[in-house]
């Protein structure tokens, strides 16, 4: 269900995000969808329309995030937390090498799981907009 974040709301979270998606780093001039404002912790969890629970997300990211807040970890079934882009630091979880992500940590490792952030689509996007820049 969408919930209204007013524009000048939106506008502050674009700006302090530099119009990158702030979990996969995609820009959103190169994305073919606007990013969108997303709850980090969904309301559906109790989490509130401030600027301290909301992220600028591209669209894969967002509508693979959904509500989730954390995943299960196999094989030993660890239950991990995913990234919070207000409590934590991007350089500290993940890595990109030639278009693919790489994790530096659970988090990392969780949230490449979740959001597909190595499905076969997204890796092409990346390497043809490497070409293309």
């Amino acid at each position: 269900m969408s919930h209204y974040i007013p524009e000048r709301m939106r506008k502050l979270v674009a700006k302090r995000a530099l119009y990158l998606c702030e979990y996969c780093h995609l820009l959103e001039s190169d994305a073919y969808y606007s990013h969108q404002i997303e709850h980090i912790i969904s309301r559906k969890h109790g989490g509130t329309t401030l600027l301290d629970n909301l992220a600028y997300s591209c669209s894969h990211c967002n509508s693979n995030k959904g509500t989730d807040l954390s995943t299960m970890l196999l094989p030993d079934k660890t239950l991990v937390g995913l990234f919070n882009p207000r409590e934590h630091v991007w350089e500290e979880h993940f890595e990109i090498i030639e278009c693919v992500f790489y994790h530096k940590s659970l988090i990392g490792e969780a949230t490449i799981k979740v959001l597909k952030l190595n499905d076969v689509d997204r890796i092409i996007e990346r390497k043809l907009l490497l070409t293309n820049h």
